[in-house]
Parts: C-alpha cells; sequence; structure tokens
C-alpha cells in the first residue's frame, strides 16, 4: 500500500535529519551574513523555518533567537537588529531594523547557593 502511515522509528529518523538539515542552514547564515550577503542569510532562514514547519517541529531555541518572528530576516547585531539588555524587566529586547518591530526574550536567572 503506498502512501501508508510512518512507523514511529521512521518518523523520529526524519525528525533528526530535519534537525541536522536546521543546524547546517543557521551555520551557512551565519557565514553569510559575515560575507555581508544577507539575502542569502535570509533565505538560508526560509528554508530552514520550512523544514521545521513540514516536520512538525520545534526550532531550537539558540535559532529562533537569530531571526525576526515577524519578517523572518536573519538579525545580525549592528547590522540588521539592535540588541539591549533591559535588567529591570529581565528581558533581552532586540530590534529589527528593517521591519522596525522588537522581540523580547527573557533572561532566566539562576538561583545562586549560599
Amino acid at each position: 500500500m503506498k502512501g501508508g502511515k510512518r512507523t514511529i522509528r521512521a518518523q523520529k529518523k526524519m525528525k533528526k535529519i530535519a534537525y541536522e538539515r536546521i543546524d547546517i542552514l543557521f551555520r551557512e547564515s551565519d557565514k553569510f551574513a559575515l560575507r555581508g550577503k544577507l539575502d542569502n542569510a535570509d533565505r538560508c532562514v526560509e528554508i530552514a523555518r520550512r523544514i521545521a514547519m513540514k516536520n512538525n517541529i520545534r526550532m531550537p531555541r539558540e535559532y529562533k533567537r537569530r531571526f525576526c518572528k515577524f519578517c523572518y530576516r536573519y538579525l545580525l547585531p549592528g547590522k540588521t537588529s539592535r540588541t539591549r539588555v533591559n535588567s529591570k524587566r529581565g528581558r533581552i529586547e532586540t530590534e529589527c531594523l528593517k521591519c522596525r518591530r522588537t522581540i523580547y526574550f527573557p533572561i532566566h536567572v539562576k538561583n545562586k547557593e549560599k
């Protein structure tokens, strides 16, 4: 029977491959952005998002913080974004210079043992 359900083992294998490809794409987007090819970096982010959506997996936290969640542009501090630490509110504020929206990420402070 063609087009049947995937086994759990096959799904896990597909998810593992998807995470590997997302990792490769974000490494490539870093390289492109540092060379000044921001269009190519944006394209890598777009492909990585599509892979995550197609395989129904969450984008890892470290990668989520590298692109704007409104316009999906690659965020390179100083060139395409402005980042500040707001210690009073306990968050990192990143402003996308393309769409001018601000993205907030919480700062998790671990309790120190005395």
